[in-house]
């Protein structure tokens, strides 16, 4: 199958790009608009691939989709697309209306008016795969209580609003014009090329380079954490064996306080770098926990998420591969290796040179 892929150049599209260039018969089409957490350099091991093709394209240009469905003739559209990250979506809320909302919207008329085009047999294969968020569901109250599918939506911030909106879309349009669609919402992401103003990211660079390591409030916020090639995994067969219609939930069965995640990364970087001046073996009695400082919460912080991924397992047989432990290590461990890709981000090189600046 031809897949088109929104977002592709993210940090969980680049994932699941390598998860079907490297694992699948399957070709890809990413479409990108190439934000500042847009990175082509995530998807070098597959950039020469014959089964991959690139088309920077903002989703909120309805003649530019309607031009790349025309000329590739997906069969499955996958759309990750969006803009993603809380503290920005309450600076600078109106960039997630545009592109969670409006960029939605364009793709699904424009997957419309294509779909309504195709022969039967492509018309009765063709699915939309809409990747959204457990942040939609807004904050669980009891401490054993797991977002379902059923879950209401409350959603919290401007980023998870916007979320919700294009969820409510796209389920819409499968009950108003019968567009094939399929939802999914996942718990928090992590791994490889994840961008660095993200908590574990942050932590392991600022540690590395004896900066302060930043917690809300007391760091009790509880987040259920999902390894991003797991999740790769999941959302290319939720896309092939999805039944249309329906919203799955994914989940890495990993609950942990932010507090816990940083003492984590903190211990993982006194065994794989005691070398580090700001290690306990160099001298310091806390060692990188030294280093953890709390602010000031953000507005409108949700203290608990949690999945109930078992319709995803029972359904259609996907469980995580990693536990907390060992996909922590494996990211910390991509991490040090990775210095380069890390300091073009930091110091914005990737962005400058895709620029011509």
């Amino acid at each position: 199958m031809k897949i088109l892929v929104t977002g592709g150049a993210g940090f969980i599209g680049s994932a699941v790009i390598r998860h079907i260039i490297n694992n699948t018969n399957d070709s890809v089409v990413n479409v990108d608009k190439l934000t500042y957490a847009g990175n082509l350099e995530s998807l070098f091991e597959v950039a020469k691939s014959e089964k991959y093709i690139f088309e920077k394209i903002d989703i909120c240009d309805r003649k530019e989709l309607d031009r790349v469905l025309d000329t590739y003739q997906p069969d499955i559209v996958m759309h990750l697309a969006a803009e993603s990250h809380v503290d920005r979506s309450i600076d600078e809320p109106l960039h997630f209306i545009h592109t969670n909302i409006v960029g939605t919207y364009n793709l699904l008329e424009a997957s419309r008016s294509y779909w309504l085009s195709l022969d039967k047999e492509k018309k009765r294969r063709f699915k939309f795969h809409h990747i959204s968020t457990d942040e939609v569901y807004g904050d669980l109250k009891g401490p054993t209580d797991l977002f379902t599918e059923e879950t209401s939506y409350a959603p919290s911030s401007p980023y998870s609003a916007s979320k919700a909106s294009s969820d409510h879309l796209v389920r819409a349009w499968y009950r108003t014009y019968g567009l094939p669609t399929l939802v999914t919402n996942c718990s928090n992401n992590y791994g490889p090329y994840h961008f660095p103003e993200k908590l574990i990211p942050l932590v392991i660079l600022n540690a590395l380079e004896g900066r302060d390591l930043p917690i809300y409030g007391k760091g009790e916020q509880v987040r259920d954490w999902l390894y991003v090639e797991d999740h790769a995994r999941a959302l290319y067969q939720v896309a092939k064996e999805g039944l249309v219609g329906e919203t799955y939930n994914i989940g890495g069965h990993n609950e942990k306080t932010n507090i816990e995640v940083v003492r984590l990364i903190c211990s993982l970087l006194e065994e794989l770098v005691p070398q580090n001046i700001f290690s306990k073996a160099s001298g310091n009695p806390q060692g990188f926990e030294g280093l953890i400082t709390h602010v000031m919460d953000r507005p409108g912080h949700d203290i608990r998420y949690a999945i109930d991924a078992s319709k995803v397992e029972r359904e259609l047989g996907w469980k995580p591969k990693e536990s907390f432990e060992s996909g922590l290590r494996k990211t910390v461990e991509w991490y040090l290796l990775n210095n380069d890709w890390c300091k073009r981000v930091q110091d914005d090189s990737y962005q400058r040179e895709r620029l011509g600046v």
